[in-house]
């Protein structure tokens, strides 16, 4: 796993693998049919960990505006260590893998982020008038938008830099006066605040 995150899933050949695990690849042939089922199996592992974290940090958050940038920070952490061309080598060549990404985007992360909404809410820390069932799918598309190089180039734009003034953005967006409040007194986005605020 590590091999396709760091060096993105095309440039990894089966040579690559077997030389990172120690073993031939008539070994992993005898497991895997081809590189796309290893890929398939990578993400399916990938995605099973992130929706464990996603629940965890679900549970400790103190607070719907903790919650989303809690969940915000592990995505930025994680994408820190991920080679930006993972998810159009994925869209482009291993159409599987992109099904169970799409899948799961579909059915969980949105569900996620239109729960935390809703609670949000409900705490009085998210207007009510916003369109929950728009911003949520919104919220999931800005993620996976600083990976398209058509738009944020590799080399050009940092993704996690990207990702931190979509997170601003959007939060911004749907606070209440005493969401407000609360986001602005973060320590992980005080320096954020002043420098959108001069």
């Amino acid at each position: 796993m590590n091999l396709f995150w760091r060096y993105g899933i095309k440039s990894v050949t089966m040579d690559d693998i077997a030389k990172d695990l120690g073993i031939s690849k008539r070994t992993i042939y005898q497991h895997f049919k081809d590189k796309n089922e290893i890929v398939e199996k990578v993400i399916k592992s990938k995605l099973n960990d992130e929706e464990c974290q996603m629940q965890e940090l679900e549970e400790n958050s103190l607070n719907p505006i903790d919650e989303i940038v809690n969940i915000s920070t592990h995505i930025r952490e994680s994408l820190g260590s991920m080679n930006p061309s993972v998810l159009f080598d994925l869209k482009k060549y291993h159409p599987e893998g992109w099904a169970l990404f799409r899948e799961f985007k579909k059915s969980m992360v949105i569900q996620s982020v239109r729960d935390n909404l809703i609670k949000g809410q409900q705490a009085g820390l998210f207007r009510l008038d916003i369109d929950v069932e728009v911003l949520s799918r919104l919220r999931i598309e800005q993620i996976e938008m600083a990976f398209d190089p058509s738009i944020f180039a590799f080399g050009q734009f940092d993704i996690v830099e990207v990702q931190i003034q979509f997170l601003d953005h959007f939060v911004r967006g749907i606070l209440s006066p005493e969401g407000f409040n609360y986001y602005n007194q973060l320590p992980s986005t005080a320096t954020q605040s002043n420098t959108h605020e001069k």
